[in-house]
């Protein structure tokens, strides 16, 4: 199994998957946040995307220490944007809008678990800190 499915399976085993499926087969939401922060400039760039929505708070929320601010499934779709929410959704085999609320749910708790020192890792560090947070998970 790769870094990227083990670092999946990990998420997704916090995210409500079962023990010994990767991340994919344990919880597609999951794939799907993972796809969002692997286009364009990563984490940081898919944070980016919130800022530029006026919602840079939350997502700070999500990367600082205290407690992560909830985002609605109308915030996830001003962000994102129509077009790749129904991507999404397509991806996930539900609607638009239970994917926006889907995503509502899982993106704060996985932003907040790939920064666990309350700091974006460097481009080329976030695999490294999902890896250390995974091994914390089963260690």
């Amino acid at each position: 199994m790769g870094l990227f499915d083990s670092v999946a399976g990990g998420l997704g085993q916090m995210l409500g998957g079962q023990q010994g499926q990767t991340g994919a087969e344990s919880n597609p939401m999951l794939q799907v946040v993972m796809g969002l922060m692997g286009g364009s400039g990563g984490l940081g760039g898919l944070l980016e995307k919130f800022q530029q929505g006026g919602l840079g708070n939350l997502a700070q929320s999500w990367v600082g220490t205290g407690a992560n601010l909830p985002i609605s499934a109308e915030q996830i779709q001003q962000v994102l944007g129509g077009g790749a929410l129904g991507d999404i959704a397509s991806k996930l085999g539900m609607q638009p809008a239970q994917a926006a609320s889907a995503l509502s749910e899982a993106l704060p708790g996985v932003v907040d678990k790939l920064t666990p020192n309350g700091q974006l890792p460097a481009e080329g560090d976030l695999m490294a800190t999902a890896q250390q947070m995974l091994g914390k998970l089963l260690g």
